[in-house]
């Protein structure tokens, strides 16, 4: 573990969780009104739950396992914000492309997150 870590917003994963998250909430700016209480909402609350549940496992490292288990919840929710990026493209809400660029950037996260979870002695406070 880096010495220049000091909160969850200097992890890598958390910082390219925000960045996505926060390109979502542009794009969705876009979704019809009619979406406002389902695709709008919920994929906005998983790419936010990323980093919410990213805080949460940093602040549970003296805790091994309940570390490991909110770094599986984000690891769940960026799973969730692929599936509706792929609804929004389906039901042509969000272009094509855009939806590839996020959708890879999620593929990113998930990575760094499965590598933290199967490295926890890396992170977790002794």
């Amino acid at each position: 573990m880096s010495e220049k870590i000091k909160t969850h917003c200097d992890l890598a994963v958390y910082c390219k969780a925000f960045d996505t998250g926060m390109q979502i909430f542009e794009l969705s700016k876009r979704f019809p009104k009619e979406e406002i209480y389902s695709l709008t909402n919920q994929i906005r609350r998983s790419s936010r739950s990323v980093c919410a549940n990213l805080a949460e496992a940093w602040r549970k490292r003296r805790y091994q396992a309940a570390f490991i288990n909110k770094l599986s919840d984000a690891e769940s929710e960026a799973a969730e914000t692929q599936v509706w990026l792929q609804f929004a493209v389906k039901c042509g809400y969000l272009d094509r492309e855009a939806a590839i660029a996020l959708y890879q950037a999620y593929d990113e996260v998930l990575r760094m997150l499965v590598n933290m979870i199967n490295h926890p002695e890396s992170w977790v406070i002794r």
